[in-house]
């Protein structure tokens, strides 16, 4: 089948990046359960019939973007395989325009796209990953720190002025707050849905929170300057805030930029109430640590 060069070019582009996906869902199905080892199969033959429908206008074979599945593999581990896969098909959103150029001279690129972006976001829509139940308890664990502990530090920084105080103060108060979280969500759990799921849920709501306070901490225990310590604390808060609201975006398909302005609006902003009333007591109650 005759195309132009130019038409080509765009082809053989179109052509790597399936059999990338190709390997890429192979391989996220080679360690998957059964229900979604078949899902993932069943998209990755998709894209490995697209790959050939591309080579009748090339007639080439293309080698795979080795860096690419490596990229999304590791994605996989760390933040799980919707993720992984929602943010790769959101990439191939960009290629309409360009599968549009074509259309003319290849009709079967509306069809491919058509398959692109209905037939394989429904058996994406289909994997069934564990975590994914239980975001709401994740965002409930990690809203609740960086809210609740990004505002004591600073209360504490302004009122207790030593860094090794104020980071014992914050974790102390940090891992009961994240016992306390667990403990409500266990019992409202429970109450909807039963025993197992309310023990997994508790335990991804004070994981999420442990793990905050951890981050927001420790710049007290490497620094002597408790304000330097407090604005390091911040930016750890601001760059926890930036990967989950990443993270929130790409699963659930919401809007970065309002949902990262929210959180980030509401932990600096209670964080700087804090500060004022922990001055307000260091000036008032006469607070005094050497």
């Amino acid at each position: 089948m005759k195309v132009s060069e130019e038409v080509k070019r765009l082809i053989v582009d179109f052509q790597r990046n399936e059999i990338t996906e190709y390997h890429i869902y192979m391989a996220l199905a080679k360690r998957s359960g059964d229900k979604n080892r078949d899902v993932l199969k069943k998209i990755a033959k998709d894209e490995l019939g697209h790959y050939r429908k591309w080579k009748k206008y090339t007639g080439v074979e293309t080698p795979p973007k080795k860096a690419t599945i490596w990229k999304y593999l590791l994605l996989s581990r760390i933040f799980g395989v919707t993720f992984a896969i929602k943010l790769m098909e959101g990439g191939e959103e960009m290629a309409q325009e360009s599968y549009r150029r074509i259309e003319e001279e290849v009709p079967e690129a509306g069809k491919i796209l058509e398959d692109e972006f209905r037939h394989e976001n429904l058996l994406i829509d289909m994997i069934d990953e564990e975590k994914l139940g239980y975001i709401s308890s994740i965002v409930l664990g990690l809203n609740d720190a960086l809210v609740e502990l990004t505002g004591a530090l600073a209360g504490f920084t302004l009122a207790m002025q030593n860094s090794r105080f104020i980071g014992a103060a914050g974790f102390i108060t940090g891992v009961a707050a994240a016992l306390s979280m667990a403990s409500s969500e266990y019992l409202s759990q429970k109450a909807e849905s039963g025993g197992e799921r309310a023990k997994k849920a508790a335990l991804y709501t004070g994981l999420a929170y442990i793990l905050t306070v951890f981050v927001l901490v420790v710049p007290y225990f490497l620094l002597s300057n408790y304000l330097v310590a407090l604005g390091v604390a911040l930016v750890d808060a601001f760059f926890v805030i930036l990967v989950f609201t990443f993270f929130m975006a790409v699963v659930r398909e919401l809007s970065f930029k309002r949902t990262f302005l929210e959180m980030i609006l509401l932990s600096w902003g209670v964080a700087g109430v804090s500060f004022v009333i922990g001055w307000l007591a260091r000036v008032y109650l006469h607070l005094e640590i050497g």
